[in-house]
């Protein structure tokens, strides 16, 4: 665990997953098993919430109602980046931030606008996070070629676990 202080955590992450367009949000059923759903990124500063809108009658949604420990993943493959957040959901109802979150993209998804009944904002509080960050894509190449000609291990570049 990296004992960096929480702002610098938050620098990190922030910067790691600033500009990902979709993150994997995973959530646990009520037969128990981790489901993960495809969610829009909020062009928001990471400030420790993380924020995506859902729909009230999904399944997704009952089940972070039922049990709110979530996990959210962001990967930026080109640039080396991976990014797993580990938090608690609460399902929110803020018409300041559905105001500040909206895009009219979500049309396709609430046909009434920001005035659709079925629009459920959610908030991940982030408890912790881990990352991996690689040098690029050749580097981690030479350095896995590099393990496997010499039975060392590769050097894969940096991860790091922070408390948030």
């Amino acid at each position: 665990m990296s004992d960096i202080t929480r702002e610098d955590a938050l620098k990190k992450i922030g910067a790691m997953i600033k500009d990902v367009k979709f993150a994997m949000l995973t959530v646990q059923s009520d037969n128990g098993h981790l489901k993960a759903h495809p969610m829009t990124t909020q062009e928001v500063e990471f400030d420790g919430d993380l924020w995506f809108l859902g729909g009230k009658d999904t399944e997704q949604v009952r089940n972070m109602a039922a049990r709110p420990q979530v996990n959210v993943s962001y990967s930026k493959p080109d640039k080396g980046i991976y990014v797993s957040v580990q938090g608690t959901a609460a399902l929110v109802e803020d018409r300041a931030k559905l105001d500040e979150l909206w895009n009219d993209m979500y049309k396709a998804y609430f046909p009434e606008g920001k005035d659709d009944p079925n629009i459920q904002l959610i908030r991940i509080e982030a408890h912790g996070a881990e990352y991996w960050e690689s040098d690029g894509k050749i580097r981690s190449l030479l350095g896995l070629a590099k393990g496997l000609l010499t039975g060392t291990q590769a050097k894969q570049g940096e991860n790091e676990r922070v408390s948030l």
